[in-house]
């Protein structure tokens, strides 16, 4: 009758020895060496603790309908300018220029979150007047909500100078999120919920795009107009109006953290261990097996003096 083997298991021998021989202490010098050198190498070689880590997340961005325009009409400082602000307009006096604006915000994947905002104003200017350079300053409400809860006003800046007047400015680029230090893992963030502009001072000094951009750059979290290509266009029929006409994506972000928004934020105690863990255990694995095979060649051969315990115990009759 012909045999086959239906089930195998490995033999389990166990070495005894007393507390104070040199079996014990080799087996503690190989405990050590198992188990520590992993960390270290883990550790020396970068990155065990994860101090920063990143996210995707598209942000909640909406248009506040609060903008601020100058433009420049000559080289010896003459200007006309508008804004939402009815302080700042009166301020202006006879440099005041009231644009016609047409704002469209559109969600174009339909996840109700505003993807991209077209804006077109055209600034009326008087016989012989031309633009030679614009500034634009624009006012967001931004949000993100995945880790940390962020409630801020942002703002966009628009600005283009040129040697040769022009008839109109075309914009497109990305209001992107731009962090000086990482964001906490969680909590509410509503530092900055407050206006950009103080439109409810009487003062100049509140609307000078000196101040303002000054004190928005102080910011840990700011947005940037990113657009590497504006179109200058030349040329203007009697009597047209200067034209801006900007397209503004509101792109998916990447928020960083440092252990503990991306959009950076700091990652949390149990983020943390889960990085290192990884990184340790697959260090320690070669070493597991590495002094298994020591200890088990040391103990078959007797290298060091122990007692070997019988697999079964002897059935007495």
């Amino acid at each position: 009758m012909a045999f086959y083997e239906v089930y195998s298991h490995p033999a389990l021998i166990r070495y005894r020895s007393s507390v104070c021989t040199r079996a014990t202490l080799f087996v503690l010098i190989v405990f050590g060496l198992t188990y520590i050198p992993p960390l270290l190498i883990a550790y020396r070689s970068q990155g065990f603790w994860l101090k920063r880590s990143t996210y995707e997340e598209q942000p909640v961005v909406q248009f506040q309908y609060q903008m601020l325009m100058i433009g420049a009409t000559g080289t010896a400082g003459e200007f006309v300018a508008w804004s939402t602000f009815p302080n700042f307009n009166r301020l202006l006096g006879n440099n005041l220029r009231i644009p016609s604006v047409s704002v469209r915000e559109e969600d174009s994947n339909q996840d109700g979150k505003s993807d991209r905002l077209s804006l077109q104003l055209a600034i009326p200017l008087k016989a012989g007047e031309q633009i030679y350079s614009i500034q634009l300053l624009l006012i967001f409400s931004y949000q993100l909500f995945r880790m940390s809860t962020v409630v801020m006003q942002s703002l966009a800046f628009i600005q283009h100078s040129s040697s040769v007047p022009g008839s109109q400015l075309f914009i497109s680029g990305d209001l992107t999120l731009h962090q000086r230090t990482p964001l906490p893992h969680r909590g509410l963030h509503t530092a900055y919920n407050v206006s950009v502009v103080d439109g409810a001072s009487p003062f100049a000094s509140a609307y000078d795009l000196t101040n303002i951009i000054r004190a928005y750059q102080e910011r840990n979290l700011t947005t940037h107009l990113s657009c590497p290509a504006p179109v200058w266009i030349v040329g203007q029929a009697v009597n047209a109006p200067f034209k801006i006409n900007a397209e503004i994506r509101y792109p998916m972000e990447s928020v960083r953290y440092p252990l503990s928004v991306g959009c950076t934020y700091r990652p949390g105690f149990w983020e943390v261990i889960k990085f290192a863990w990884i990184q340790y255990i697959s260090v320690l694995l070669v070493f597991l097996w590495l002094f298994n095979h020591i200890q088990t060649f040391v103990f078959q051969n007797q290298v060091l003096p122990t007692v070997p315990v019988p697999l079964l115990k002897p059935h007495t009759s």
